[in-house]
């Protein structure tokens, strides 16, 4: 069975970064519900499975000042920031595991997540990955997920994913996740199909 990483870099080595099915042009829901959290400009903003997605550029351009995107696939990082080139000097860019990256103890105020997490498809990866926030976000942080809805996708870049409804999504984090909203997206691919994706904005336990 090939490895993950392998096949995250064979993706981001073989194909541009607009001819994936996840490409957006501007993240703009995730944006909003980040600039929604009323933090200030100085918060810790992490981008779990950011890659080449344009929301670091977003990020960057609307002040915040504190800013790593992590990804399995370096590949993706490089594109991202040669994309943003002097103006991502100031980004922490992060090649990494996700289930067992090194991360720093209750240093984030804003776990984003858009497409990792449905990929969780073991028990054992899941847990790990809610360890992971529980390690370094900061207690009362805005844990920001986003997950194929039960009518999205069954796979996506040839691999099974997991699909959430709203409730099933937050019951994974569990009940100590203070829910403050959710919602959906009609994600259109480059080629015009649509994926629906669910949302939720969680705030990890004080």
């Amino acid at each position: 069975m090939q490895h993950p990483q392998d096949h995250w870099e064979k993706v981001y080595q073989t194909k541009q970064p607009d001819a994936v099915s996840w490409f957006q042009e501007h993240a703009t829901q995730s944006l909003d519900i980040i600039r929604s959290t009323g933090t200030s400009l100085d918060a810790n903003v992490i981008d779990v499975g950011g890659g080449a997605s344009t929301l670091v550029d977003d990020l960057v351009e609307s002040g915040f000042k504190n800013l790593s995107v992590l990804d399995l696939s370096a590949s993706a990082l490089a594109v991202a920031r040669n994309r943003l080139g002097t103006a991502g000097d100031s980004v922490t860019w992060i090649a990494g595991d996700i289930r067992s990256v090194d991360l720093p103890h209750n240093t984030y105020d804003i776990w984003h997540d858009r497409a990792v997490f449905h990929f969780l498809t073991d028990t054992a990866d899941r847990t790990a990955y809610l360890q992971q926030v529980m390690k370094s976000v900061k207690p009362g942080g805005h844990v920001i997920v986003a997950t194929f809805a039960p009518d999205g996708p069954e796979q996506c870049s040839g691999l099974p994913v997991v699909r959430y409804s709203p409730d099933e999504l937050h019951q994974t984090f569990g009940p100590a996740f203070e829910l403050v909203e959710h919602m959906s997206e009609e994600h259109k691919t480059p080629w015009g199909s649509v994926q629906h994706f669910v949302y939720c904005h969680c705030l990890k336990p004080s």
